[in-house]
């Protein structure tokens, strides 16, 4: 199936590692031309070449109000365009109620919610018909998780809000989606995992609930955000897609 993705060019924020580097790879694998940001100059350029000569690297932190406005220009400036945006960028630190500091609330609504509302407000007022605005969420936004208190409060109002772009930009053919990943295996989730007294029976009872009796890859996920962000998924809009081997038993 071809996605339609040759050539098109995509802005994917938190791109150097985990999920959003997952679906930098996937998006270049299928002829996407992609900027990719991380918060380190290095990791940033390392992560580009990874990915070949379809790929530029920048080093961008999600709060910066500057950012969007970087981005965008970097899109056109190195690949003459700009299709579509994947929001992501690395989870709030885990705690509870007590364990999280006002500083820490702060941090996470300037990072995850306030960069992403920032993001997708530029990316709306570049894109045209065909375009694409994208956010990786979390399963959370259905069920919150023991032990992440300060992202069980966001990603479910980011999610309000990708709702309300949907409808917003419909009538200018422009799409809004978002992914909700569950126990994908990156380095985020086995830091979650190494969390507990025994990391290993900890995966294994997160296992046993999955209908699938495992983890995802991030080459999984990376295939289900480059379909979503292609034009192959034209019709798809204000969706909020479950990567997470059936754990969702929700309809």
């Amino acid at each position: 199936m071809d996605l339609g993705l040759k050539d098109r060019v995509y802005v994917v924020t938190g791109g150097t590692r985990g999920l959003g580097n997952a679906a930098a790879r996937e998006l270049v694998a299928d002829g996407a031309k992609v900027v990719v940001t991380g918060r380190d100059e290095k990791g940033a350029a390392e992560a580009a070449a990874g990915l070949g000569p379809n790929a530029v690297g920048l080093a961008v932190d999600n709060a910066d109000p500057e950012a969007p406005a970087r981005l965008i220009a970097a899109a056109r400036e190195h690949f003459g365009g700009f299709d579509g945006i994947l929001v992501s960028v690395g989870g709030p630190p885990p705690g509870y109620l007590a364990d999280n500091t006002d500083e820490q609330w702060t941090a996470a609504f300037e990072s995850v919610f306030l960069g992403a509302v920032r993001l997708a407000r530029a990316a709306a007022a570049e894109l045209t018909e065909g375009g694409v605005i994208g956010f990786v969420l979390s399963g959370s936004v259905h069920e919150p998780i023991p032990g992440l208190t300060i992202s069980n409060g966001l990603r479910p109002g980011l999610a309000g809000f990708a709702k309300s772009l949907a409808d917003e930009l419909g009538p200018r053919g422009i799409r809004v989606v978002a992914l909700l990943p569950a126990r994908i295996d990156t380095d985020r989730v086995r830091e979650l995992d190494a969390l507990s007294a025994d990391p290993e029976a900890t995966r294994a009872a997160n296992e046993s609930r999955i209908p699938l009796r495992r983890y995802g890859t991030p080459e999984e996920f990376g295939r289900a955000a480059a379909f979503l962000l292609s034009p192959a998924a034209s019709y798809l809009t204000g969706i909020m897609l479950p990567v997470d081997g059936g754990f969702r038993h929700g309809f």
